[in-house]
C-alpha cells in the first residue's frame, strides 16, 4: 500500500501540494518562465520535466493522464503540439531553474524556472562547427609546439657542438 510522504509540504496537505503544483506547471507551460520560490521550484521541477516526456509520446494516453494533472485544455493542447515537439531529440533536462535572490517582504529565496530552449538543427550543426575547428585549432598548436620544440634541440644540440669544437681548439 503507498504510503504518503514523511514531512513537509508545500501548503500544508498533499491534495493541496499536488494541485498547488498542478497549477505552477499549467502557468509554466502557458508563459515559458514563471517566479517562484526556491522549493517551489525545487518541487515543480520534476512534475513538469515528467509531464513534457509525456507529451513528446504524444499519444491518447499520455494526453488523458497529463489531463489529469493540468486541466485547462488549451495548455495540454500547447504542450503535446508546440512544447513536446520541441523536445524531440532531447533526452531530458527541459527546465532551468535560476536563483535571483529574496523576496522583499517575507525574504524568502526567490528562483525563476524556465523551460530551456531546444537545440534547432541548425545550431547543433555550428556547434558541431566550432568543436571542429577548436580540434583543428588545437591539433594544429599542438604540431606547431612539437616544431618548435625540435627547431630548439636542434639549436641547442648545434651550439653545444660549436662549444666542443672551440674547447679543442683552446686546448
Amino acid at each position: 500500500m503507498p504510503k504518503p510522504a514523511k514531512g513537509a509540504r508545500l501548503g500544508g496537505s498533499a491534495a493541496h501540494e499536488r494541485h498547488l503544483l498542478a497549477n505552477l506547471a499549467t502557468a509554466l507551460f502557458e508563459h515559458g518562465r514563471i517566479t517562484t520560490t526556491e522549493a517551489k521550484a525545487r518541487r515543480l521541477r520534476p512534475v513538469a520535466e515528467r509531464l513534457i516526456t509525456k507529451a513528446k509520446k504524444g499519444d491518447l494516453h499520455n494526453r488523458r493522464q497529463v489531463m489529469q494533472t493540468i486541466l485547462d485544455k488549451g495548455v495540454v493542447h500547447t504542450l503535446f503540439t508546440e512544447i513536446g515537439p520541441r523536445y524531440e531529440n532531447r533526452p531530458g533536462g527541459y527546465t532551468r531553474i535560476t536563483k535571483i535572490g529574496n523576496r522583499r517582504g517575507d525574504n524568502a529565496p526567490m528562483a525563476v524556472i524556465e523551460l530551456v530552449e531546444a537545440l534547432t538543427v541548425q545550431q547543433t550543426a555550428v556547434g558541431e562547427a566550432e568543436a571542429a575547428t577548436k580540434r583543428s585549432a588545437k591539433d594544429a598548436a599542438g604540431d606547431q609546439a612539437v616544431a618548435d620544440l625540435k627547431k630548439d634541440q636542434a639549436e641547442e644540440a648545434g651550439s653545444a657542438e660549436a662549444e666542443a669544437g672551440e674547447e679543442k681548439k683552446d686546448a
